[in-house]
């Protein structure tokens, strides 16, 4: 299946940048340009493997390209993984991962999204197609995510949920 990757280092140590990434609401808005509207469903209240999300893009029109995905790796603060459940009728599989590493002063972050298209007989036309569209989608959102890791406001609420989140593992165990 075909893939496309971006990466950028972050001044910020893993498990915030991993944080970050997981942001959602108007905190999501600030740093993500791909989003306009983002929630759990089924009730879930955080995210985990087996949480579903709604995601609709920002370029939404009479064709909403609207996504509801699962997680189905959640490592904090290495990796994280996501599937498609339902979404544009175009893509066969679509799935997207962020990987965490620490380096130098702070953390490469590698966002990645794998897919297929369909029908199949179009893939030979739609895949390179994609590579670039997709490829140039996942740069713009990691340049987002590199400018949310410096802003104050985004790195506030990512460390409101970092906390929240150790707190809430230490109490169950």
């Amino acid at each position: 299946m075909p893939q496309v990757t971006a990466e950028v280092q972050v001044p910020i140590p893993p498990d915030l940048a991993f944080a970050v990434s997981q942001t959602h609401g108007p905190v999501r808005h600030r740093w993500d340009p791909f989003i306009r509207e983002q929630y759990f469903l089924d009730g879930a209240q955080d995210p985990g493997v087996g949480v579903r999300t709604y995601t609709r893009p920002s370029f939404a029109g009479p064709i909403s390209p609207a996504m509801v995905s699962e997680y189905v790796s959640w490592r904090p603060p290495t990796s994280v993984g996501m599937t498609m459940v339902t979404g544009p009728w175009f893509f066969a599989r679509f799935g997207a991962g962020w990987r965490f590493q620490p380096e130098g002063d702070g953390t490469r972050a590698v966002w990645k999204y794998t897919y297929e298209v369909r029908p199949t007989w179009l893939q030979r036309i739609a895949h390179p197609i994609g590579q670039w569209l997709l490829g140039r989608e996942i740069r713009r959102r990691i340049d987002g995510y590199g400018r949310g890791c410096r802003d104050e406001q985004v790195l506030a609420a990512a460390r409101a949920d970092l906390a929240a989140r150790t707190s809430d593992e230490g109490s169950s165990a």
